[in-house]
């Protein structure tokens, strides 16, 4: 399925197993059967930049090393599943999310953040903001504040029309509740990359 969104969109493109994944397999989206951790991106005709990274949460002590972490099994079950996508062109960017396993008819919060993720929740840093500012703002950071339906099951998106500086955005982080902070459950590291570059 990533290769075919390449060709769809007119780029190349790359897929490739990140740290505790299974390469060369396709889970088809957030409920497939893939390893812990996969990711797929390319360029667009014309300077953009796509990208598709799927994971299972797993704990920082795993023995199988996941780019999807949880610190909170009860609200963020090992074994739930991530998906994140990224559209980037000339005239801005839209960050998707689904999400599956976790608590049914639960609301989250969830911001893309600067670094990578670590064994200690604040090893991703804070928001990653387009101006630098010392309030959080969903103008200015890349909010995707969901709430899961019965089965556990959540989404969201985001658009702005601004992207990502090159390397300045590393993960996404579950917050336990929507809105500008809240207790960090899980992280999901991201190769966010910038238009016109990959």
């Amino acid at each position: 399925m990533i290769t075919a969104l390449a060709l769809l969109v007119g780029g190349a493109g790359t897929v490739s197993a990140v740290p505790g994944g299974t390469p060369g397999s396709d889970s088809g989206g957030a409920g497939g059967a893939a390893g812990n951790g996969r990711v797929g991106s390319g360029r667009l005709d014309g300077g953009g930049y796509w990208l598709r990274a799927e994971g299972t949460f797993a704990p920082p002590s795993a023995f199988v090393p996941s780019p999807a972490k949880t610190y909170d099994m009860r609200l963020v079950p090992a074994a739930a599943r991530i998906e994140i996508g990224q559209f980037s062109v000339d005239t801005g960017t839209t960050v998707t999310a689904r999400l599956r396993g976790l608590v049914p008819g639960r609301a989250y919060g969830m911001h893309v953040h600067t670094a990578p993720c670590g064994s200690d929740p604040k090893d991703a840093g804070p928001h990653y903001q387009h101006r630098p500012s010392p309030t959080a703002e969903p103008g200015n950071e890349v909010w995707l504040d969901f709430r899961t339906d019965a089965n556990g099951e959540g989404s969201a998106r985001a658009r702005h029309g601004w992207g990502f500086r090159p390397g300045g955005a590393g993960s996404v982080v579950i917050h336990d509740a929507p809105g500008g902070a809240g207790a960090r459950l899980a992280c999901f590291t991201v190769p966010f990359g910038s238009y016109g570059a990959l």
